[in-house]
Protein backbone atom coordinates (compact mmCIF):
# COMPACT_ATOMS: atom_id res chain seq x y z
CA UNK A 1 0.00 0.00 0.00
CA UNK A 2 1.15 3.56 -0.58
CA UNK A 3 2.22 6.03 2.08
CA UNK A 4 -0.73 8.19 0.98
CA UNK A 5 -3.44 5.73 2.08
CA UNK A 6 -5.57 6.84 5.00
CA UNK A 7 -4.14 4.90 7.99
CA UNK A 8 -7.67 3.98 9.04
CA UNK A 9 -7.94 1.84 5.89
CA UNK A 10 -4.56 0.15 6.17
CA UNK A 11 -5.92 -2.76 8.22
CA UNK A 12 -8.67 -3.74 5.77
CA UNK A 13 -8.67 -7.38 4.71
CA UNK A 14 -10.26 -7.20 1.28
CA UNK A 15 -12.89 -9.57 -0.04
CA UNK A 16 -11.47 -12.27 -2.31
CA UNK A 17 -13.75 -12.93 -5.31
CA UNK A 18 -13.99 -16.39 -6.86
CA UNK A 19 -11.11 -16.94 -9.24
CA UNK A 20 -11.60 -16.16 -12.92
CA UNK A 21 -8.50 -17.70 -14.57
CA UNK A 22 -7.88 -17.03 -18.26
CA UNK A 23 -5.18 -19.62 -18.99
CA UNK A 24 -7.63 -22.20 -20.36
CA UNK A 25 -11.33 -22.95 -20.72
CA UNK A 26 -12.72 -24.20 -17.40
CA UNK A 27 -15.99 -25.70 -16.29
CA UNK A 28 -16.82 -22.92 -13.82
CA UNK A 29 -18.60 -24.17 -10.72
CA UNK A 30 -17.02 -21.70 -8.29
CA UNK A 31 -18.94 -18.39 -8.38
CA UNK A 32 -22.62 -19.44 -8.32
CA UNK A 33 -23.41 -18.06 -11.75
CA UNK A 34 -26.39 -19.44 -13.65
CA UNK A 35 -25.65 -22.09 -16.27
CA UNK A 36 -28.47 -20.65 -18.37
CA UNK A 37 -28.30 -17.50 -20.52
CA UNK A 38 -30.34 -14.38 -19.98
CA UNK A 39 -33.88 -14.52 -21.35
CA UNK A 40 -34.44 -13.68 -25.03
CA UNK A 41 -36.40 -10.61 -23.87
CA UNK A 42 -33.27 -9.32 -22.15
CA UNK A 43 -31.16 -9.77 -25.27
CA UNK A 44 -33.78 -7.93 -27.33
CA UNK A 45 -33.94 -5.07 -24.83
CA UNK A 46 -30.27 -4.17 -25.34
CA UNK A 47 -30.85 -2.87 -28.84
CA UNK A 48 -29.00 -0.37 -31.06
CA UNK A 49 -31.09 2.53 -29.75
CA UNK A 50 -30.04 1.76 -26.17
CA UNK A 51 -26.39 1.64 -27.23
CA UNK A 52 -26.68 4.95 -29.10
CA UNK A 53 -28.18 6.52 -25.99
CA UNK A 54 -25.13 5.65 -23.91
CA UNK A 55 -24.03 9.21 -24.61
CA UNK A 56 -26.78 10.26 -22.14
CA UNK A 57 -26.74 9.76 -18.40
CA UNK A 58 -28.99 7.03 -17.05
CA UNK A 59 -32.12 7.90 -15.08
CA UNK A 60 -30.90 8.33 -11.48
CA UNK A 61 -34.38 7.55 -10.18
CA UNK A 62 -34.45 4.27 -12.18
CA UNK A 63 -38.19 4.84 -12.49
CA UNK A 64 -39.17 2.07 -14.98
CA UNK A 65 -37.17 -0.54 -13.08
CA UNK A 66 -38.40 0.51 -9.65
CA UNK A 67 -42.01 0.61 -10.80
CA UNK A 68 -41.68 -2.87 -12.31
CA UNK A 69 -40.09 -4.27 -9.14
CA UNK A 70 -42.88 -2.70 -7.05
CA UNK A 71 -45.46 -4.33 -9.29
CA UNK A 72 -43.77 -7.75 -9.14
CA UNK A 73 -43.40 -7.73 -5.34
CA UNK A 74 -46.68 -6.00 -4.47
CA UNK A 75 -45.11 -2.90 -2.92
CA UNK A 76 -45.16 0.85 -3.45
CA UNK A 77 -42.30 2.29 -5.52
CA UNK A 78 -41.07 4.19 -2.47
CA UNK A 79 -40.38 0.80 -0.87
CA UNK A 80 -37.89 -0.19 -3.59
CA UNK A 81 -34.21 0.70 -4.00
CA UNK A 82 -31.91 -0.38 -6.83
CA UNK A 83 -28.15 -0.19 -7.08
CA UNK A 84 -25.00 -1.51 -8.72
CA UNK A 85 -25.28 -5.06 -7.42
CA UNK A 86 -26.49 -6.23 -4.01
CA UNK A 87 -22.95 -5.77 -2.64
CA UNK A 88 -23.43 -2.03 -3.13
CA UNK A 89 -26.62 -2.15 -1.06
CA UNK A 90 -25.03 -4.23 1.70
CA UNK A 91 -22.24 -1.66 1.88
CA UNK A 92 -24.83 1.11 2.25
CA UNK A 93 -26.65 -0.91 4.94
CA UNK A 94 -23.57 -1.26 7.12
CA UNK A 95 -22.88 2.45 6.60
CA UNK A 96 -26.43 3.58 7.34
CA UNK A 97 -27.92 1.22 9.92
CA UNK A 98 -25.22 -0.18 12.23
CA UNK A 99 -25.52 2.80 14.59
CA UNK A 100 -22.93 4.94 16.36
CA UNK A 101 -20.86 3.34 17.69
CA UNK A 102 -21.58 0.69 15.11
CA UNK A 103 -22.34 -2.91 15.94
CA UNK A 104 -23.66 -5.72 13.73
CA UNK A 105 -24.33 -9.42 14.23
CA UNK A 106 -23.91 -12.15 11.64
CA UNK A 107 -22.77 -15.81 11.53
CA UNK A 108 -19.19 -16.97 11.59
CA UNK A 109 -19.63 -18.87 8.32
CA UNK A 110 -21.43 -16.65 5.82
CA UNK A 111 -20.83 -14.16 3.00
CA UNK A 112 -17.29 -12.84 3.37
CA UNK A 113 -18.17 -9.27 2.44
CA UNK A 114 -19.99 -8.70 5.76
CA UNK A 115 -16.70 -8.62 7.66
CA UNK A 116 -15.14 -6.35 5.02
CA UNK A 117 -18.00 -3.85 5.29
CA UNK A 118 -17.89 -3.99 9.09
CA UNK A 119 -14.17 -3.16 9.03
CA UNK A 120 -14.63 -0.47 6.39
CA UNK A 121 -17.26 1.38 8.43
CA UNK A 122 -15.65 0.71 11.83
CA UNK A 123 -18.54 -1.47 12.91
CA UNK A 124 -17.91 -3.88 15.78
CA UNK A 125 -18.74 -7.36 14.54
CA UNK A 126 -20.71 -9.71 16.77
CA UNK A 127 -19.79 -12.93 15.00
CA UNK A 128 -22.14 -15.70 16.14
CA UNK A 129 -21.10 -19.33 15.48
CA UNK A 130 -23.39 -21.50 13.43
CA UNK A 131 -24.47 -24.75 15.01
CA UNK A 132 -22.52 -27.94 14.32
CA UNK A 133 -24.73 -28.71 11.31
CA UNK A 134 -24.08 -25.20 9.90
CA UNK A 135 -27.59 -23.97 10.71
CA UNK A 136 -28.50 -20.64 12.32
CA UNK A 137 -29.85 -20.94 15.87
CA UNK A 138 -32.75 -18.49 16.02
CA UNK A 139 -32.37 -17.92 19.76
CA UNK A 140 -28.87 -16.49 19.20
CA UNK A 141 -30.39 -13.51 17.38
CA UNK A 142 -33.25 -12.54 19.70
CA UNK A 143 -33.16 -9.19 21.53
CA UNK A 144 -29.61 -8.36 20.44
CA UNK A 145 -29.96 -4.58 20.38
CA UNK A 146 -27.89 -4.19 17.20
CA UNK A 147 -28.16 -4.51 13.43
CA UNK A 148 -28.44 -8.10 12.22
CA UNK A 149 -27.37 -9.36 8.80
CA UNK A 150 -28.45 -12.83 7.73
CA UNK A 151 -27.99 -14.41 4.33
CA UNK A 152 -31.00 -16.67 3.83
CA UNK A 153 -30.11 -19.11 2.31
CA UNK A 154 -26.67 -18.74 3.84
CA UNK A 155 -24.13 -17.71 1.22
CA UNK A 156 -21.46 -20.31 1.97
CA UNK A 157 -23.44 -23.28 3.24
CA UNK A 158 -26.87 -23.14 1.56
CA UNK A 159 -29.04 -23.73 4.62
CA UNK A 160 -32.08 -21.50 5.12
CA UNK A 161 -34.43 -20.52 7.91
CA UNK A 162 -38.17 -20.55 7.31
CA UNK A 163 -40.08 -17.29 7.06
CA UNK A 164 -41.60 -17.96 10.50
CA UNK A 165 -38.13 -18.38 12.02
CA UNK A 166 -36.93 -15.20 10.38
CA UNK A 167 -39.99 -13.37 11.66
CA UNK A 168 -39.09 -14.29 15.25
CA UNK A 169 -35.71 -12.58 14.78
CA UNK A 170 -37.18 -9.49 13.09
CA UNK A 171 -39.94 -9.09 15.71
CA UNK A 172 -37.47 -9.49 18.59
CA UNK A 173 -35.28 -6.61 17.38
CA UNK A 174 -37.80 -3.82 16.63
CA UNK A 175 -35.38 -0.95 17.24
CA UNK A 176 -32.65 -2.20 14.91
CA UNK A 177 -32.55 -3.06 11.23
CA UNK A 178 -32.55 -6.72 10.25
CA UNK A 179 -30.99 -7.14 6.81
CA UNK A 180 -32.05 -10.35 5.07
CA UNK A 181 -29.73 -11.09 2.16
CA UNK A 182 -31.84 -13.18 -0.23
CA UNK A 183 -29.38 -13.58 -3.09
CA UNK A 184 -30.28 -17.28 -3.37
CA UNK A 185 -33.92 -17.25 -2.27
CA UNK A 186 -35.34 -18.24 -5.68
CA UNK A 187 -33.89 -21.75 -5.49
CA UNK A 188 -36.31 -23.10 -2.90
CA UNK A 189 -36.30 -20.90 0.23
CA UNK A 190 -39.06 -18.70 1.67
CA UNK A 191 -38.71 -14.96 1.10
CA UNK A 192 -39.31 -12.40 3.84
CA UNK A 193 -40.84 -9.91 1.40
CA UNK A 194 -44.40 -10.65 2.68
CA UNK A 195 -43.28 -9.38 6.11
CA UNK A 196 -42.18 -5.93 4.95
CA UNK A 197 -45.42 -4.06 5.66
CA UNK A 198 -45.53 -5.51 9.19
CA UNK A 199 -41.96 -4.69 10.21
CA UNK A 200 -40.45 -1.25 9.47
CA UNK A 201 -37.03 -2.57 10.59
CA UNK A 202 -36.86 -5.23 7.85
CA UNK A 203 -34.68 -4.72 4.77
CA UNK A 204 -34.71 -7.50 2.15
CA UNK A 205 -31.82 -7.45 -0.32
CA UNK A 206 -31.92 -9.42 -3.58
CA UNK A 207 -29.94 -9.58 -6.81
CA UNK A 208 -30.32 -10.24 -10.52
CA UNK A 209 -26.99 -12.13 -10.53
CA UNK A 210 -28.12 -15.64 -9.60
CA UNK A 211 -31.63 -16.68 -10.60
CA UNK A 212 -31.95 -14.06 -13.36
CA UNK A 213 -28.62 -14.79 -15.11
CA UNK A 214 -27.34 -11.19 -14.97
CA UNK A 215 -24.20 -11.48 -12.82
CA UNK A 216 -22.22 -9.45 -15.35
CA UNK A 217 -24.81 -6.66 -15.46
CA UNK A 218 -24.35 -5.77 -11.76
CA UNK A 219 -27.87 -5.11 -10.54
CA UNK A 220 -29.27 -5.51 -7.04
CA UNK A 221 -32.34 -4.23 -5.23
CA UNK A 222 -33.64 -3.74 -1.72
CA UNK A 223 -37.22 -3.86 -0.46
CA UNK A 224 -38.34 -2.35 2.82
CA UNK A 225 -40.23 0.45 4.52
CA UNK A 226 -40.31 3.83 2.81
CA UNK A 227 -38.15 5.21 5.64
CA UNK A 228 -35.36 2.68 5.14
CA UNK A 229 -35.43 3.16 1.37
CA UNK A 230 -35.19 6.94 1.81
CA UNK A 231 -32.11 6.38 3.98
CA UNK A 232 -30.47 4.30 1.25
CA UNK A 233 -31.30 6.93 -1.35
CA UNK A 234 -29.67 9.57 0.84
CA UNK A 235 -26.40 7.63 0.61
CA UNK A 236 -26.81 6.91 -3.09
CA UNK A 237 -27.34 10.58 -3.94
CA UNK A 238 -24.38 11.49 -1.75
CA UNK A 239 -22.03 9.15 -3.61
CA UNK A 240 -23.10 8.14 -7.13
CA UNK A 241 -26.64 8.94 -8.36
CA UNK A 242 -26.00 7.23 -11.71
CA UNK A 243 -24.89 3.89 -10.30
CA UNK A 244 -27.22 1.85 -12.53
CA UNK A 245 -26.36 2.29 -16.20
CA UNK A 246 -28.85 2.46 -19.08
CA UNK A 247 -28.17 -1.03 -20.46
CA UNK A 248 -28.44 -2.70 -17.07
CA UNK A 249 -31.70 -0.88 -16.35
CA UNK A 250 -33.20 -2.07 -19.64
CA UNK A 251 -31.99 -5.60 -18.98
CA UNK A 252 -33.51 -5.56 -15.49
CA UNK A 253 -36.96 -4.53 -16.68
CA UNK A 254 -36.89 -7.15 -19.42
CA UNK A 255 -35.79 -9.84 -16.97
CA UNK A 256 -38.73 -9.08 -14.70
CA UNK A 257 -41.04 -9.45 -17.68
CA UNK A 258 -39.59 -12.89 -18.42
CA UNK A 259 -40.62 -14.42 -15.09
CA UNK A 260 -41.75 -17.74 -16.56
CA UNK A 261 -38.40 -18.28 -18.29
CA UNK A 262 -36.45 -17.74 -15.09
CA UNK A 263 -38.84 -19.80 -12.95
CA UNK A 264 -38.28 -22.72 -15.33
CA UNK A 265 -34.51 -22.32 -14.99
CA UNK A 266 -34.77 -22.26 -11.19
CA UNK A 267 -36.77 -25.49 -11.22
CA UNK A 268 -34.17 -27.09 -13.47
CA UNK A 269 -31.37 -26.05 -11.11
CA UNK A 270 -33.25 -27.51 -8.13
CA UNK A 271 -33.68 -30.81 -9.97
CA UNK A 272 -30.00 -30.86 -10.92
CA UNK A 273 -29.08 -30.03 -7.31
CA UNK A 274 -31.02 -33.06 -6.06
CA UNK A 275 -29.28 -35.33 -8.60
CA UNK A 276 -25.89 -33.89 -7.68
CA UNK A 277 -26.38 -34.41 -3.95
CA UNK A 278 -27.33 -38.05 -4.51
CA UNK A 279 -24.32 -38.61 -6.79
CA UNK A 280 -21.89 -36.94 -4.37
CA UNK A 281 -23.16 -38.94 -1.43
CA UNK A 282 -22.69 -42.13 -3.44
CA UNK A 283 -19.01 -41.13 -3.84
CA UNK A 284 -18.58 -40.77 -0.08
CA UNK A 285 -19.22 -37.05 0.33
CA UNK A 286 -21.09 -35.40 3.18
CA UNK A 287 -23.32 -32.68 1.69
CA UNK A 288 -24.87 -29.87 3.72
CA UNK A 289 -28.61 -29.53 2.92
CA UNK A 290 -28.97 -26.60 0.52
CA UNK A 291 -31.76 -24.39 -0.80
CA UNK A 292 -29.31 -22.37 -2.91
CA UNK A 293 -27.79 -22.91 -6.36
CA UNK A 294 -24.75 -24.57 -4.80
CA UNK A 295 -23.86 -27.29 -2.31
CA UNK A 296 -21.15 -27.49 0.33
CA UNK A 297 -19.52 -30.90 0.32
CA UNK A 298 -16.70 -32.68 2.15
CA UNK A 299 -15.29 -36.13 1.44
CA UNK A 300 -14.85 -38.64 4.23
CA UNK A 301 -11.25 -39.51 3.39
CA UNK A 302 -9.81 -36.92 0.95
CA UNK A 303 -9.30 -33.36 2.19
CA UNK A 304 -11.01 -30.40 0.56
CA UNK A 305 -7.92 -28.64 -0.72
CA UNK A 306 -6.69 -31.78 -2.49
CA UNK A 307 -10.05 -32.21 -4.20
CA UNK A 308 -10.09 -28.53 -5.21
CA UNK A 309 -6.58 -28.68 -6.69
CA UNK A 310 -7.13 -31.97 -8.51
CA UNK A 311 -10.37 -30.71 -10.04
CA UNK A 312 -8.68 -27.50 -11.17
CA UNK A 313 -5.85 -29.49 -12.74
CA UNK A 314 -8.49 -31.29 -14.76
CA UNK A 315 -10.27 -28.08 -15.82
CA UNK A 316 -13.08 -27.83 -13.25
CA UNK A 317 -13.27 -24.92 -10.80
CA UNK A 318 -15.00 -25.16 -7.42
CA UNK A 319 -14.67 -22.76 -4.47
CA UNK A 320 -12.36 -23.72 -1.62
CA UNK A 321 -12.28 -21.66 1.59
CA UNK A 322 -9.52 -21.78 4.18
CA UNK A 323 -11.60 -20.80 7.22
CA UNK A 324 -11.07 -23.61 9.76
CA UNK A 325 -14.69 -24.73 10.05
CA UNK A 326 -15.08 -25.29 6.31
CA UNK A 327 -11.49 -25.96 5.19
CA UNK A 328 -12.33 -29.57 4.45
CA UNK A 329 -15.31 -28.58 2.30
CA UNK A 330 -15.72 -27.25 -1.23
CA UNK A 331 -18.61 -25.11 -2.40
CA UNK A 332 -19.88 -26.39 -5.73
CA UNK A 333 -22.14 -24.33 -7.97
CA UNK A 334 -24.99 -26.25 -9.56
CA UNK A 335 -24.39 -25.99 -13.29
CA UNK A 336 -26.13 -27.69 -16.18
CA UNK A 337 -26.84 -31.43 -15.98
CA UNK A 338 -23.93 -32.00 -18.38
CA UNK A 339 -21.55 -29.98 -16.22
CA UNK A 340 -22.57 -31.83 -13.07
CA UNK A 341 -22.22 -35.21 -14.77
CA UNK A 342 -18.68 -34.22 -15.78
CA UNK A 343 -17.94 -33.12 -12.21
CA UNK A 344 -19.14 -36.42 -10.75
CA UNK A 345 -17.22 -38.44 -13.34
CA UNK A 346 -14.04 -36.46 -12.66
CA UNK A 347 -14.43 -36.79 -8.89
CA UNK A 348 -14.77 -40.55 -9.33
CA UNK A 349 -11.47 -40.60 -11.23
CA UNK A 350 -9.74 -38.49 -8.54
CA UNK A 351 -11.02 -40.61 -5.69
Amino acid sequence: MSRFLNPRLAHLEVYTPGEQPQDQVYTKLNTNESPYPAAPEVVAAIDAEQVRNLRLYSDPVCRPLIEKLAQVYGLHPNQVFVSNGSDDILNFAFWAFAGQPGKAAYPDVTYGFYQVFADLHQVEANVIPLQADFSVRVEDYLNLGQMIVLANPNAQVGRALTRAEMERIIAANPDHVVVVDEAYVDFGAESCVPLIDRYPNLLVVQTFSKSRSLAGARLGFALGSAELIADLNRLKYSTNPYNVNRLTMAAGVAALEAADYYAKNCRAIQETRAWTVQALEALGFTVVPSLANFVLAAHKTVDGETIYRELKRRGILVRHFTAPRIANYNRITIGSPEQMALLVQTLGEIL
